[in-house]
């Protein structure tokens, strides 16, 4: 509950101040989102994860293949390092690492921004886990996850709020991917899914963390 009332507090500094204008067209835009469809064209538990090579916050090249030889696979999708509410799930998120690579899994990160960026939030938040670039949120389309903006909220990023994603993304697309969070074994296939259109929501790793544990538990079983 401890970061549950962090994401509320993030949530009263910023919208208890903002004009209602703004906040009009923030609440559109999710709620336009949320009555698209997207949720239904997210992977699920049972599906086959893509296959990726992407290079990390130091442009060196990672591949799924790589990391599913070692273990189970984490991946949390994330926004930018331009959003509040994803800088509180990373940095709640690395305090759960030692318990994910005890249940002989890894974390790694995927966003659309360039590496430098990466960096930053690597930097601002110290993770302990790699994030990968995801160009043009290709991954992301792939699991499902990829939306664009309205051109409302695009002008109010960028000529109110300062946040231009062409500049952090290296694109024009103005998109960007639902957050979510994956579990993925060692055969490829997915065990837990998890996304919000509403990217204020993060839920705590519980149910992520369980069905690690259930994994483990099968594998000594086996």
């Amino acid at each position: 509950m401890e970061f549950q009332a962090k994401l509320e507090n993030i949530k009263k500094r910023i919208e208890g101040n903002m004009p209602p204008s703004y906040l009009q067209v923030m609440h559109r835009a999710t709620h336009d989102l949320e009555q698209s469809g997207i949720q239904d064209k997210v992977l699920k538990v049972g599906d086959k994860a893509p296959e990726f090579e992407l290079v990390n916050q130091n442009g060196e090249t990672v591949s799924s293949t790589d990391l599913l030889s070692k273990g189970k696979l984490v991946l949390t999708f994330y926004r930018g390092v331009w959003c509040p509410y994803c800088n509180a799930d990373l940095a709640n998120l690395k305090k759960y690492v030692p318990e994910i690579e005890g249940a002989n899994a890894m974390m790694v990160g995927i966003s659309p921004e360039l590496p430098q960026y990466l960096k930053k939030i690597i930097t601002m938040q110290r993770l302990n886990f790699d994030i990968l670039h995801d160009e043009k949120n290709a991954l992301a389309a792939q699991f499902g996850l990829k939306f664009f903006y309205p051109e409302d909220l695009k002008t109010l990023y960028r000529d109110k709020f300062n946040i231009n994603l062409e500049v952090q993304q290296g694109n024009n697309e103005w998109a960007l991917p639902m957050p979510a969070r994956f579990v993925i074994d060692q055969d490829g296939v997915i065990q837990y899914a998890e996304s919000k259109p509403d990217y204020r929501d993060r839920p705590d790793p519980d149910e992520l963390l369980e069905t690690l544990q259930n994994l483990s538990t099968q594998t000594i079983k086996s």
